[in-house]
């Protein structure tokens, strides 16, 4: 007989935690990188409040969310930079032809706005990562033919550019995440949060709405060309 890995138990654990649609949503929408209340989950994912809260608690007992408080506000977000990656690569995994077409030019808009450019977690995504990490590759900053990897170049482009890398914890300089709506990776870890951060901090771009979609600015466009020789038909 053979003996029964003892990591099936929580990894059966884990997918029947994320194998519910409300759990899903609230995962997704805490892709933005931000803390969120339960009543704003609850108004995103069209569920009553005392339902959102026990998903909630099973998220976070799962170790998929952490709860902060703030008086008598509740807020989760995602429990860390591994949590996040974990929900970006099973979203990638969906077929297009799976993801049911959007009901109404509301929601029909705020799509185009995610697939032009948006915040994956803590970096960018959708047209605008693809462009970004493109560019950064075809300048010799990036190197992706044996994975995802700032060159020297590039290590000094970030310096030059006064966007400081914390190397001190374990997550990768650079790492691919493959983007749902683009079908390609983009750069992710500590150079594409920093990245990320530095682009919203400069006011390069904005972010749009309540939803995880940015939008360049006239200024980013500018400093995205001059640093990146990157079109400005390319960021809109």
């Amino acid at each position: 007989m053979t003996a029964k890995n003892p990591q099936a138990p929580g990894l059966a654990a884990l997918a029947a935690l994320i194998a519910d649609e409300t759990r899903a949503a609230c995962l997704l929408a805490l892709l933005d990188g931000r803390a969120w209340t339960a009543g704003e989950l609850a108004r995103h994912a069209g569920v009553a409040a005392s339902t959102l809260s026990e998903h909630l608690g099973k998220l976070v007992a799962g170790g998929l969310l952490v709860e902060e408080r703030q008086g008598r506000h509740r807020y989760v977000r995602l429990a860390d930079a591994r949590v996040a990656q974990l929900v970006e690569d099973l979203a990638a995994q969906v077929a297009p032809g799976a993801v049911r077409p959007p009901r109404g030019l509301r929601e029909a808009s705020a799509g185009s706005a995610m697939a032009r450019g948006r915040t994956c977690y803590d970096h960018l995504a959708g047209r605008l990562g693809i462009a970004v990490t493109d560019a950064l590759t075809a300048r010799g900053l990036l190197r992706q033919d044996t994975g995802f990897a700032l060159t020297d170049a590039g290590v000094g482009w970030f310096g030059a550019v006064g966007i400081g890398l914390d190397r001190r914890g374990r997550r990768p300089l650079a790492r691919a995440c493959l983007d749902w709506t683009e079908r390609r990776p983009h750069l992710a870890g500590v150079a594409g949060a920093a990245l990320c951060r530095h682009a919203l901090d400069a006011g390069w771009c904005v972010r749009v709405g309540t939803e995880r979609a940015v939008k360049v600015t006239p200024a980013g466009e500018r400093a995205l060309s001059d640093l990146l020789g990157i079109a400005t038909t390319a960021l809109r």
